[in-house]
């Protein structure tokens, strides 16, 4: 293999989920696994699915140079870790591609959601936001990536062609999204828990949610200037899976869902991990694979643009993505090593 990879915080879903997406990649080999509180254990004990991909690998105690010279390291840490610990990285190896929240933002727009300074900020020019099909441009061989949140992901790719094109306003589009509860982690918390989480649906983080931040973000690179969302995420009951369903008002007269529906196949058009469909998506469709499902209505009646998107939460929303832009960075194509179909039924 051409690559050699370390994944920092291997214990937890998204790691896991790295693990089993590396394990099929023809040109990426995973040399070094850590997991601090379950160090000298085997992977296979944690994840009995990856026994044969990782008979022999256990987990390791983080070392800064357990890790020099890997082309490429992935870390899957709680939110702030990974600001910690990237300044003893950078010139270790040869990427960083961080999956928690840590570097996605400017600094001025991470402390007003995060509600501190960031803890690296010299550094934070130097991560593109990796949601290539909208900063692919951004994602290139001198740069780590900061891989995009799960509600981000559905969310800007259900509405990028919309403000790209300057079809709907800027100002009053509605976020409401629902997620299965792998997206909680793999931490013990009540709300996890099958008792609470079954025959329950649930919104939180209501007008708070971090996510909000990344979301205006993403919508604004397209658009090329600010963006304003309301969004309301939902925990539902499944395990895998993002429905993002979005409302915008027109900014331009003449739309018709059929208008709309070839904006977005021209948008999207070459895009490997987007598919548009005048069916609405689901998210059972796209489980287990790195693709996005979009589709899009106009609505003569109240004069809104609907918009939804379908991801797997683990997988574009998370890990899947994170290969997509490392893939991008080391000058390997794109959709190498990673599924477009779904698991079905």
């Amino acid at each position: 293999m051409a690559y050699r990879a370390a994944v920092v915080g291997g214990s937890g879903y998204t790691g896991a989920e790295l693990l089993r997406l590396l394990a099929g990649h023809p040109e990426i080999e995973v040399v070094h696994v850590t997991a601090d509180a379950n160090a000298g254990k085997p992977v296979t004990e944690l994840y009995p699915s990856l026994a044969p991909a990782y008979p022999q690998l256990d987990y390791e105690a983080f070392e800064p140079s357990a890790v020099d010279g890997v082309d490429v390291i992935f870390l899957g840490l709680p939110h702030g870790e990974s600001q910690r610990l990237v300044p003893e990285l950078v010139g270790r190896v040869g990427h960083v591609v961080d999956l928690a929240a840590d570097f996605r933002l400017p600094a001025a727009t991470y402390e007003q959601w995060y509600g501190h300074p960031h803890g690296a900020p010299e550094l934070l020019g130097n991560f593109a936001f990796g949601m290539p099909e909208l900063f692919r441009d951004e994602i290139t061989p001198e740069r780590h990536v900061a891989a995009p949140g799960c509600y981000p992901t559905a969310a800007a790719l259900a509405l990028a062609p919309l403000l790209a094109t300057g079809l709907v306003e800027p100002t009053g589009i509605v976020v409401d999204a629902a997620s299965g509860v792998s997206g909680r982690g793999r931490g013990l918390s009540a709300p996890s828990l099958f008792s609470e989480a079954n025959e329950n649906v649930a919104a939180y983080g209501l007008l708070t949610h971090r996510h909000t931040g990344e979301i205006e973000h993403a919508l604004a690179h397209v658009h090329g200037a600010d963006v304003q969302v309301l969004f309301t995420p939902h925990l539902v009951p499944m395990t895998r899976g993002i429905l993002a369903t979005c409302y915008a008002r027109p900014a331009t007269g003449g739309l018709t869902t059929a208008r709309l529906l070839d904006s977005y196949a021209g948008y999207y058009a070459g895009e490997p991990f987007v598919t548009v469909s005048e069916a609405p998506p689901a998210t059972k469709a796209t489980l287990g694979s790195n693709s996005c499902h979009v589709t899009v209505r106009y609505d003569d009646r109240t004069g809104t643009v609907l918009a939804i998107g379908a991801i797997d939460n683990l997988v574009k929303g998370a890990s899947g993505q994170a290969v997509q832009a490392a893939n991008i960075v080391l000058g390997l194509p794109e959709p190498m090593g990673l599924p477009v179909i779904g698991l079905m039924p």
